[in-house]
């Protein structure tokens, strides 16, 4: 028999068809070689942080000692969607007792952050940029408290590689270039004068610096949290805030307090998924996939127009509650009976038709219109399984790119700018008033099987389009019996505002014809875009012992397991 040539067999080996349980099955192509292992695994939206996390647990460490040293490092080097300035939320799945818990730490409004505070600053409406759209940065919270509940290192020791990074610098990557390229503009002087270099985003493959930072990393690594909450960093960012024209003072970082929270679930193909209660949009992914239990989405075909409308329309019933109901739990808690009520959905589900609906009311309670800030989706992403089973799914942001657009110069400090989640809105909920959590789109989750053996974390950033990436993604993965990095990659829409559908170019010229007769207005995306999110995964086979990961390559992101 004529002999293959070596290079030509790879070819054909890793192509189109394997032979799984004696069937054959056709595989989409995918960008990205599954990364699988059999002890533990890690998977971030940079690759220095990835490598950071695989460091920690190679050296002892556990997941959440892996989790605050990989988001410290994102911190530094994904430096327009998540900092110190920001803030973050955590799930986290105890291996030996197979308990999940959630972590809150995002910040609140001021207390000089009433409406009347805005009105007479001039404004309709909450900023989305400047020092007024500026809450509490939350981040650094999550860092000590994972720690102090469940780590085996010091903050300090968890700090060492973000600090290095910040201080010696690290290559700017295309990626990065490309998310700095339309923003840096719209910083402020002391911003433009970090994140360019005559007026130009810092170069592909230059290094980026942040000195500031870095003193500021090494100051809370020998002081702790504090020395952000009520010590000398939240004195200069209280000052500067107020001279900018904020609502912060020094006693709003003193009072706030990252806390512990039980999880919400649902069901899902049998299984337990598990979300974070409000501020976060958690329930939003609950109701969805609740009355995608309604249809039989399996036979209309993987990405076809029938299955792709009814998403789209499930997602505009699920929002339109959480855009009337989400809000800080402690002071406006929503009604999750009435909104996750099987019956109350299935009816919900009900109204569903053929065609596009643009105005979608909430199925209770008095409407009150208000239009709910999206950010940009510019948010990162981390998650780890260890050896022992421990496991986390943690997000990080600073709401939109470049947050708040304002870099506070002698710390190094970017500020986010999720006040702007808040509304003025007379009577609504999520209305601004001091001490308050602002309406969250971060969501992190998890899924265990019915005797709560850990299957799967899962996560992505995109605002509001993290609900819609992950029932996609679910769907890839348990419906149409995708591997992890193929539901990963598949081809994703994201709905906007009214009927505004965007879908990626892989999605098929007919079925782009059928969604426009329908009435969705289409937003055609070429290529890989990061607006449909960086979806990650870890999925543990636990028959097999084996961790599966999957990495989003329309963004930055990297696994890596052994």
């Amino acid at each position: 028999m004529k002999q293959i040539p070596f290079l030509i067999f790879i070819l054909l080996a890793s192509s189109c068809t394997q032979v799984e349980d004696e069937s054959f099955r056709v595989y989409a192509p995918i960008n990205r070689t599954e990364v699988s292992g059999t002890s533990a695994a890690v998977v971030s939206d940079h690759p220095l942080a990835t490598a950071a996390g695989h460091e920690v647990l190679r050296n002892g460490g556990n997941a959440s000692d892996a989790a605050v040293t990989m988001a410290a490092v994102l911190a530094v080097v994904r430096p327009h969607m998540n900092g110190i300035g920001g803030d973050a939320f955590g799930l986290f799945y105890d291996g030996e007792s197979k308990a999940v818990t959630t972590l809150n730490a995002s910040g609140r409004a001021g207390e000089l952050a009433t409406p009347d505070f805005f009105l007479k600053s001039g404004y309709n409406e909450i900023p989305e940029k400047g020092a007024a759209s500026v809450t509490v940065p939350g981040a650094v919270s999550a860092w000590a408290e994972t720690l102090n509940q469940y780590g085996t290192i010091t903050l300090a020791e968890a700090l060492e590689p973000a600090i290095r990074y910040a201080e010696e610098g690290f290559p700017v990557s295309p990626t990065l270039y490309r998310d700095f390229e339309p923003l840096t503009s719209e910083l402020n002087e002391a911003g433009r004068n970090l994140y360019t270099r005559n007026g130009n985003p810092i170069e592909v493959g230059k290094k980026l610096r942040n000195p500031a930072l870095a003193q500021t990393l090494r100051t809370i690594a020998q002081e702790g949290p504090n020395a952000l909450y009520g010590g000398s960093i939240g004195e200069v960012l209280a000052e500067f805030i107020e001279n900018e024209g904020g609502h912060l003072q020094i006693s709003d970082f003193e009072d706030h307090k990252a806390y512990w929270t039980e999880p919400i679930q649902g069901n899902f193909f049998g299984k337990n998924l598990y979300v974070h209660p409000p501020n976060s949009q958690g329930i939003t992914l609950l109701s969805q996939l609740a009355m995608a239990e309604q249809f039989d989405l399996p036979s209309m075909g993987h990405n076809s127009a029938e299955y792709l409308h009814t998403l789209v329309e499930i997602k505009k019933l699920a929002f339109a509650d959480r855009d009337r109901w989400v809000a800080d739990p402690n002071t406006d808690p929503a009604p999750l009976d009435q909104i996750l009520d099987e019956n109350y959905l299935a009816e919900r589900a009900n109204l569903i038709s053929g065609a596009a609906t643009e105005n979608v009311t909430p199925g209770f309670g008095e409407p009150l219109p208000a239009k709910v800030t999206d950010g940009d989706g510019d948010t990162v992403y981390l998650m780890v399984v260890d050896e022992d089973g421990n496991a986390v799914s943690w997000i990080q942001s600073i709401f939109s790119s470049f947050g708040s657009k304002v870099v506070e110069p002698k710390t190094g400090i970017l500020l986010h700018n999720r006040g702007s989640g808040f509304t003025l809105q007379e009577g609504h909920p999520n209305q601004i008033a001091p001490g308050k959590q602002p309406f969250h789109t971060l969501t992190p989750a998890m899924l265990t099987d019915a005797d709560g053996n850990l299957e799967l974390t899962l996560g992505t950033p995109g605002g509001h389009g993290q609900t819609q990436s992950k029932i996609q993604v679910l769907y890839n993965l348990y419906a149409f019996n995708m591997h992890p990095q193929e539901a990963v990659e598949a081809a994703r829409y994201l709905s906007n505002d009214g009927n505004s559908l965007s879908l990626e170019n892989r999605i098929a010229v007919d079925v782009r014809e059928d969604l426009r007769n329908r009435g969705h207005e289409l937003i055609m995306s070429d290529g890989w875009a990061a607006v449909f999110g960086g979806v990650q995964m870890i999925f543990i086979d636990n028959e097999n012992g084996v961790l599966r990961t999957a990495a989003d390559p329309r963004r930055e992101g990297y696994s890596l397991a052994y």
